[in-house]
């Protein structure tokens, strides 16, 4: 950039056009047309089905969404791994299975569990039934270009390479072995992330989780090894026509790249898979901590899916894990508040139809969604051996405060108006049971029950 003085005095900058290229790309990505301008919330296949999700459960998981969810907020019906392999049944892996191809090198849903993609309609057909509810589509993709479109030279739309000129064999998954990494400096490797996502344009499709990207663990000394494919997968998102969320999996992030995963994804994992057990969400406190600065509009550090209800099942006759929640009543309330403070995409993973009321009624609390959806500058307070308290703000001028317990007893935290940032007299409400609980001037606590969480909403009264 130059500056320069006028004859007047006025002062003139002229910008290089490659950094105003450059400039651009950086600031336009994830506030472009308001996309994920608020957490995503919806339903992810992986927790209850695995790699087996046929095209019934997903039709019939967002039946349940539209009839009970949407008006709450909920939106997303999300096709996780292995849809385009036949043989897939269960929560684990088939290795070098065939899939299915089309000539470009192309994965397409496997016809025999997804009858209505016959005839290269791929998902196309459910899309369409899933926007006829007034929801969105989604689908995960592995990171890379499959192996057997590699070993065979396939085609790649819109350029004379092949896969196998695109393809770094030696940048593989540890735990899938379905892909090679793409080159991103090879001829061919932006045409073929340009041919695939003008395909899912054309699906319908409205949100991809990209997996074994945001964390490559078969390089250890550098674990946000695949940057160049994130760049290529945003750009060819950017191009293809169609408004869509990107996702990035697995984690735990690299936090040092923060700002790179701000300017080319809307959501990202901070951690590796999570279930449900409580070391894993006691280990999120600090997760969100220091994850906390770089939640904003259209970027949202994602504390992974919400293993609630009936999550683990596989297939009729394999069934071993099929389980509702190993969280207790106390613990999932503890996620859902510090999901929602910390404004962490909501995911969940249950089979929807077989949620009981408890689930359903955590789910579709209207003062949590709002503290979600409207609040701003979460913040950890305090956090001390068995109490860690967390603050937002809302936009209507009132306050959040949240009380976590994280020993194995009932406890009675506290804390000072002056640590919140605030004076006055304020009323305060509880968010999960809806109780008034008076007004309070200089402190507030709470009592809160093992391994469980209460939250307030503040309003001033003077």
């Amino acid at each position: 950039m130059l500056r320069h003085t006028d004859s007047l005095g006025n002062i003139v900058l002229y910008i290089n056009r490659e950094h105003l290229k450059k400039y651009i790309f950086k600031e336009r990505i994830i506030m472009k047309k308001g996309i994920a301008s608020t957490p995503p919330m919806g339903w992810n296949s992986w927790d209850c089905y695995g790699a087996s999700v046929t095209e019934e459960h997903l039709k019939g998981n967002a039946d349940y969404m539209a009839l009970k969810m949407k008006k709450f907020g909920w939106e997303y019906i999300v096709c996780d791994i292995q849809w385009y392999e036949p043989k897939a049944k269960s929560t684990e892996y088939n290795h070098f299975y065939p899939l299915e191809m089309d000539e470009y090198s192309r994965l397409m849903p496997a016809v025999n569990r997804f009858p209505s993609s016959k005839d290269g309609a791929g998902f196309k057909n459910i899309s369409d039934y899933i926007h006829s509810l007034g929801l969105k589509f989604g689908i995960h993709i592995m990171r890379g270009i499959p192996r057997q479109a590699v070993h065979a030279a396939t085609p790649i739309k819109g350029c004379s390479a092949t896969a196998r000129d695109i393809a770094q064999s030696y940048s593989i998954c540890s735990w899938n072995t379905d892909m090679y990494g793409v080159n991103p400096d090879a001829k061919g490797a932006q045409e073929y992330y340009n041919s695939l996502f003008e395909l899912y344009a054309q699906w319908g499709v409205d949100f991809v989780k990209v997996d074994d990207i945001c964390n490559t663990e078969y390089k250890p000394l550098n674990p946000y090894s695949a940057k160049g494919e994130i760049e290529l997968i945003r750009k060819a998102m950017d191009s293809c026509g169609r408004d869509m969320v990107l996702s990035l999996s697995p984690g735990a992030a690299v936090l040092g790249e923060a700002e790179h995963l701000c300017q080319n994804a809307n959501m990202w994992r901070m951690t590796g898979d999570f279930w449900d057990n409580w070391d894993q969400l006691h280990a999120m406190f600090g997760r969100c901590k220091d994850w906390s600065p770089y939640v904003k509009e259209g970027s949202w550090p994602d504390c992974d899916m919400l293993p609630l209800g009936h999550i683990g099942i596989n297939t009729p006759g394999y069934d071993k894990l099929s389980r509702f929640t190993n969280f207790t009543k106390e613990e999932q309330i503890t996620m859902m508040t510090l999901w929602s403070i910390f404004r962490s995409p909501l995911m969940l993973g249950a089979e929807l139809r077989d949620n009981d009321d408890w689930t359903l009624s955590i789910l579709t609390n209207p003062e949590i969604l709002r503290l979600l959806k409207h609040s701003s500058g979460a913040r950890q307070i305090t956090r001390t051996e068995d109490t860690v308290i967390w603050a937002s703000n809302d936009e209507d001028g009132s306050k959040y405060v949240a009380f976590f317990n994280t020993a194995f007893m009932k406890t009675e935290p506290e804390v000072t108006f002056m640590n919140l940032g605030i004076k006055g007299t304020y009323k305060a409400k509880n968010l999960w049971t809806n109780e008034d609980m008076g007004e309070f001037t200089g402190r507030i606590g709470a009592k809160v029950n093992k391994h469980g969480a209460v939250i307030y909403k503040l309003s001033k009264i003077d």
